[in-house]
């Protein structure tokens, strides 16, 4: 048999983009190697549309919105479990400036699609502290990613189409027809390694930065509303029963999956800044995202390599961008479009040209 995509990587990215690929009727294995501690697992799946101390909205959010919502909808039909829980996010003013920034940019411009409440003195809410208030952003919410991979790699195992072991570069091969995997064929392989393409020789030269998360869960004493999701410095992620997903950190500096006194006790400390609530840390734990320089996506096909493209990239917003993205790219791999630019890695081919000069030498 000669698949037609073979996908290396079952994180976020390359479970969506395989779960799209087969939905079109398209042969596809995955290849994976199951890591407990990997970005997407670790991760709390957050979705956010209006982000940053600049309250700039998301990139394409009307766009990305949409298209998460139908995906995972109906992914939660097929199964019967819920795994996306849409909730408001509480925006914390920081302070009296931070309030006069939102104040600013509000007037600038239409809000009333993600903005539901803009509050300029405590809600008085148990348990929160927000002396200068806050916004209450609307259409965001959270993905249980480590609940949607699990189902999306049983089934997967179950029809034979699921390697669960790490890809041997050594083992590939490039055909006029496509690759060779050991003794698989394929039309076209595409890379979803997340922060491990750093290692790959076909796409090394992309500008992505390796960044550690730390994230906590941690249990209250007295459960303070969990009918929506706190934000001001961390996010702050209702489980049920008193139990938060405290998260994250950022750390280019040390890009390994060891968790650290240092991280924990930073989320510690801006979840104080948060709750008045008496709080105990039950859980740790750290990933490595995928960050580009420019915070877009990185997808296309090879320079030179034909059978090879990479999708990666998203960082902490795979939630969000992924479903329509992954949409985008197949229907770019079947010809049918031109990869938007923004993502494009033609934008980086000059790194590329770079690299192969250097590798020459």
């Amino acid at each position: 048999m000669i698949y037609d995509f073979i996908v290396v990587g079952h994180g976020l990215a390359g479970a969506i983009l395989a779960e799209t690929l087969r939905s079109r009727g398209n042969s596809v294995l995955v290849i994976d190697e199951p890591k407990e501690n990997s970005a997407s697992r670790v991760a709390a799946g957050l979705l956010n549309p209006v982000a940053g101390k600049r309250f700039a909205k998301s990139w394409l959010a009307d766009t990305f919105i949409p298209a998460a919502d139908a995906f995972y909808d109906a992914l939660e039909a097929r199964y019967s479990q819920e795994l996306f829980f849409h909730k408001p996010i509480y925006k914390i003013f920081s302070s009296i400036e931070e309030q006069n920034t939102w104040m600013a940019k509000s007037a600038g411009g239409n809000w009333d699609d993600y903005i539901s409440a803009t509050y300029t003195q405590s809600i008085n809410q148990p348990g929160i502290d927000d002396p200068f208030g806050g916004i209450m952003i609307e259409k965001g919410g959270f993905l249980h990613v480590y609940a949607m991979l699990d189902l999306l790699t049983e089934d997967l195992l179950q029809q034979g189409l699921y390697l669960p072991e790490r890809f041997e570069m050594s083992q590939l091969q490039l055909t006029e027809a496509g690759v060779t995997y050991k003794s698989i064929a394929a039309k076209h392989l595409v890379f979803c390694e997340g922060y491990q393409v750093v290692n790959n020789p076909y796409f090394a030269w992309l500008p992505l930065q390796p960044t550690k998360g730390e994230v906590l869960e941690v249990q209250t004493e007295q459960n303070f509303s969990p009918e929506c999701i706190y934000n001001k410095a961390v996010y702050v992620v209702p489980e049920g029963g008193g139990r938060f997903i405290i998260g994250a950190t950022y750390d280019w500096r040390n890009p390994d999956e060891k968790i650290t006194e240092q991280g924990k006790e930073e989320l510690a400390e801006r979840f104080r800044q948060i709750t008045t609530q008496a709080f105990s840390v039950t859980g740790h734990w750290a990933g490595i995202r995928p960050a580009v320089r420019d915070r877009r996506p990185l997808a296309g096909t090879h320079p030179t390599h034909k059978q090879l493209s990479v999708f990666n990239g998203m960082g902490s917003k795979g939630v969000l961008m992924a479903p329509y993205l992954s949409q985008h790219v197949a229907d770019a791999l079947a010809g049918q479009t031109e990869l938007m630019p923004e993502i494009h890695i033609s934008r980086y081919y000059s790194l590329y040209y770079d690299y192969i000069k250097h590798q020459n030498l």
